[in-house]
């Protein structure tokens, strides 16, 4: 066996260990995520009871409070020293519990973007891959597929439109639906063809014309 061979062979041993374990690293990070996701969901369900708790608390002293009035009174007696506090104490307490709970909320959609990233990035690694990607694509001013149906848009073989982005709409592919000024196309195919579909997209109707 040569060593030009040896060579190889290491080569190819130490990249498939090297992306092995780039692998094992990625499923480690993601399952954490997941579980610290799981675990701050638990903590913001234990905050919200608590300031349902706390709420509760309140009305039940207030009840009892307004039960020391005389029977058929209409004059509201002022709040004695000890409700006063109560009510200083319970209040300071519930916003105390809903700054934490909007921190906790804020750290799960911090966690879940991260998740979507690697997701999307794990996306593209795959599709690179095999010379494929995913794109979007913005129909701009004087792009020739305005007010065109989808029907009458041709794309390459192996490009598929996955969805359109209208606003702040998710709307589904149907061939009856007319194309806009800021529609975003999302589409999956090989490399080359989004490149044919991206310079057909940017042409302008006099470059069309012409």
């Amino acid at each position: 066996m040569s060593l030009e061979l040896i060579g190889r062979i290491q080569q190819e041993l130490s990249i498939t260990g090297s992306a092995l374990y780039e692998t094992v690293i990625a499923l480690a990070e993601r399952a954490n995520r997941k579980a610290e996701v799981v675990r701050l969901h638990s903590q913001a369900s234990s905050l919200l009871s608590q300031i349902e708790q706390a709420h509760g608390e309140l009305g039940r002293q207030i009840a009892v409070f307004c039960a020391k009035r005389p029977p058929f009174s209409h004059e509201s007696p002022l709040p004695s020293d000890q409700l006063e506090r109560f009510l200083s104490h319970t209040g300071d307490r519930i916003q105390q519990l809903k700054r934490t709970l909007l921190s906790v909320d804020s750290h799960i959609h911090e966690l879940k973007l991260e998740t979507i990233h690697h997701e999307l990035l794990t996306l593209q690694q795959d599709l690179s891959l095999r010379a494929a990607a995913i794109e979007r694509f913005p129909i701009l001013q004087g792009s020739p597929v305005i007010g065109r149906t989808l029907a009458r848009v041709a794309l390459p073989a192996s490009v598929r439109l996955v969805t359109i982005l209208r606003g702040p709409f998710l709307v589904p592919p149907d061939d009856a639906l007319v194309l806009r000024v800021g529609d975003v196309l999302i589409m999956i195919g090989l490399q080359t063809d989004l490149a044919q579909v991206a310079s057909e997209f940017a042409q302008t109707r006099n470059t069309k014309l012409a």
